[in-house]
């Protein structure tokens, strides 16, 4: 009697484990989550400089909307603009413009889009925090040293009274806009730069480098220097009226050059008729001031962001 009810009983278990699973099952197939909210997600990719801004603005978004999953991916400015023009993401994080030559190709696969100014950025140029005698440079001596074909590998070919010192370089890979950025302004021509250097899409393998090189430099994101002043150093950059250190305040007044300069995200317009795009973009224009600043960057004024809320809508 015993052994006939506990096989009732386990047979009637089997059953309904099998159906819960056959549930849970179904449900994950049909894209929604554990509290029944449909699931969607939004992509984003593109420059590792605006990457903190875009992850910071997701995380505080899907605390409200959970049910949302938004990847941020890192591949550099250009790399992110090679997926975004052919419509592989919905957004494309951008350390500078669109080129013509992207425009061309996403009108050409048939997506249309709209730019959004969200912060400003000043690219600084850092060494190790054990590095004891450089303090400013010229943009002369940057050109001097990043240039195409350089061949300075010691600090006393920069400037006489530095140490012999080896000098070692680390800098954003060619798909970066910083790297379009810095070339343009230092070098006088995008692109046109010495080859022989440390290279990496990811500003924290940079300031990995950097720090850990006495003899190192590199140049990166602000918001990379801020989060590391206990192993970095920042340089003062002179154009010919004195050295200038990047900071909220020289950013933001325009001070620091010629490293200072606007960043952006770019988004689908298909993408936008998904509520859920469309609402992450109304959230990160109306929080990303705040938001921006607290990983280092500076904000825009309050009404360019009223105005651009107002474009989105």
């Amino acid at each position: 009697m015993i052994k006939t009810e506990f096989r009732k009983y386990s047979k009637t278990a089997l059953i309904l484990t099998s159906l819960f699973i056959l549930g849970i099952v179904a449900a994950c197939g049909s894209g929604e989550n554990s509290s029944g909210a449909e699931s969607s997600e939004i992509l984003i990719d593109g420059s590792s400089t605006v990457f903190p801004i875009s992850q910071a603005v997701a995380e505080e978004f899907r605390k409200d909307r959970p049910e949302i999953q938004i990847p941020v991916g890192i591949s550099g400015t250009g790399g992110g603009f090679k997926r975004f023009v052919t419509g592989e993401t919905d957004i494309s994080d951008a350390s500078r413009p669109i080129k013509d030559s992207e425009r061309a190709t996403a009108a050409a696969n048939g997506i249309e889009f709209t730019e959004f100014t969200i912060a400003f950025d000043g690219i600084s140029v850092a060494v190790s925090s054990s590095n004891d005698f450089a303090t400013c440079l010229t943009t002369d001596e940057l050109k001097k040293i990043w240039e195409t074909g350089s061949t300075i590998d010691n600090w006393n070919q920069v400037r006489s009274e530095f140490p012999n010192k080896p000098l070692r370089l680390y800098g954003p890979d060619t798909d970066s806009g910083t790297f379009d950025y810095f070339t343009a302004e230092v070098n006088g021509k995008e692109d046109a730069s010495r080859s022989d250097y440390a290279a990496s899409s990811d500003d924290n393998v940079l300031v990995q480098g950097v720090s850990g090189d006495q003899g190192g430099m590199g140049y990166f994101g602000f918001a990379y220097y801020a989060e590391n002043t206990e192993i970095l150093k920042v340089l003062s950059i002179d154009t010919g009226v004195g050295c200038v250190a990047p900071s909220i305040a020289t950013i933001r007044d325009g001070s620091y050059l010629p490293l200072s300069r606007p960043l952006f995200i770019y988004v689908n317009n298909s993408s936008l008729q998904r509520p859920e795009v469309h609402d992450f973009i109304k959230y990160y224009l109306s929080n990303v001031n705040e938001l921006a600043e607290e990983v280092g960057y500076i904000g825009l004024p309050e009404a360019d962001y009223v105005s651009q809320l107002a474009e989105l809508n």
